[in-house]
């Protein structure tokens, strides 16, 4: 039995799979009569203080700023990793994903401002359809498994890691708070500091632990999300080593924190932020500027954008479709980008702090992310497969 659930969880699927129930889990628990728990359970107030220097803290809050780190420092060692060594390394390689997640973050980002434009409070949601949930993304294409051919997946990964750059940069343009100057002083110096270790050769991740921990404390009290500290440390370590037969210290790191992240700190942000309570919302509801905008960004805004731009793309001779992938493909794994959940959810809470609000940003993702799902599912399970790739395709290269 062990044995079983050992292969279970690592299988590639298993972090989406996961998410899925953590969601409904909270969806359930917040809807039923043990709702009052649900919402005491986030509420728990967690103190960590050493000397003068305290931090105090609900459940919800301790997630979302610190776990929700670790989730952003995987994600910047996955981006370092693809921009020096990987799918993003050559601009050959890179045009054709990168024009696919601009339309994919621009147009959602203008269908929920259509909606939103004449109140300057939901406004600030215009980011949240922009993102596309990875881990869902992985799940689905390793739940299809050859039928997705190696193009299309290679596409679809890029596309989002893609996305979360500039999920990342749209949170720190356009997310931070009042910013204070001795804070961001100390996470300057702390940056500065990975930045030496990083050029003197150091191969060890405790030093780099050490300062990212204090300097994803600065960046907590500088009014800047604290999230960013993740990336910014993935940033600094080496993805290089002097000796050929030792592991580098960003791939030794990624490995580490993969299994954590996707079984641990994804869930748990999922049952805290995708508890939606139904009681009281009508149709009506469904329908508001806020949750309409999400929901058509990510479902009509996300397979418009990406599947648009790769069309331009293509037929301006920018570049050309992965070998082996058709346009039906391509059109299933931009409905498959249309799965915002995570990123989205979190962009939500940066952008509302208004309860109401954030019912609404939880309705409008849940609902966009599961019928994108659906769609890209069916479209890569039923109208697809490796032989369905355009035998045309080669002509338009």
């Amino acid at each position: 039995m062990i044995e079983r659930l050992q292969t279970l969880l690592k299988h590639e699927a298993a972090g989406g799979v996961l998410l899925m129930l953590a969601a409904v889990l909270a969806l359930i628990m917040n809807n039923s009569p043990l709702a009052f728990l649900y919402d005491k359970l986030l509420d728990i107030p967690i103190v960590v203080q050493v000397g003068e220097l305290s931090i105090k803290k609900p459940m919800l809050l301790w997630i979302n700023d610190g776990l929700m780190a670790m989730f952003f420092l995987l994600v910047g060692l996955e981006i370092k990793r693809e921009l020096v060594q990987g799918n993003l390394s050559s601009a050959q390689q890179a045009i054709l994903p990168v024009l696919a997640a601009i339309g994919g973050m621009l147009v959602p980002a203008l269908i929920y401002i259509a909606f939103n434009y004449n109140d300057p409070e939901s406004i600030r949601g215009w980011a949240i359809p922009a993102a596309t949930d990875i881990a869902f993304a992985v799940g689905i294409l390793a739940l299809l498994g050859s039928r997705v051919p190696i193009g299309l997946k290679i596409f679809v990964l890029a596309l989002a890691v893609i996305d979360d750059l500039g999920a990342i940069i749209i949170i720190a343009l356009f997310y931070t708070a009042e910013l204070s100057l001795s804070s961001l002083a100390i996470a300057g110096i702390g940056t500065a500091a990975l930045l030496a270790l990083n050029l003197s050769g150091v191969t060890r991740m405790l030093p780099f632990v050490l300062v990212g921990t204090i300097m994803w404390v600065a960046v907590l009290k500088s009014g800047v999300h604290a999230t960013l500290a993740g990336v910014i440390i993935a940033f600094c370590i080496p993805l290089r080593t002097d000796d050929d037969s030792t592991t580098p210290p960003l791939i030794r790191a990624e490995h580490a924190l993969h299994g954590f992240v996707a079984l641990m700190v994804m869930p748990v942000f999922a049952f805290a932020n995708a508890g939606v309570s139904l009681a009281g919302i009508t149709l009506n509801d469904f329908f508001s500027p806020i949750p309409i905008g999400i929901a058509l960004g990510l479902l009509v805004g996300k397979q418009i954008g990406v599947f648009g731009f790769t069309w331009v793309g293509v037929r301006l001779g920018l570049c050309r479709l992965p070998e082996g992938v058709g346009w039906l493909q391509i059109y299933g794994g931009s409905a498959l980008a249309g799965i915002g959940f995570t990123m989205s959810l979190f962009i939500g809470t940066l952008a509302f702090a208004d309860p109401q609000q954030q019912e609404f940003v939880r309705l409008g993702v849940l609902s966009g992310s599961l019928i994108s799902g659906i769609i890209a599912y069916s479209v890569l399970r039923w109208m697809t497969g490796p032989e369905a790739a355009e035998p045309k395709r080669a002509k338009e290269a």
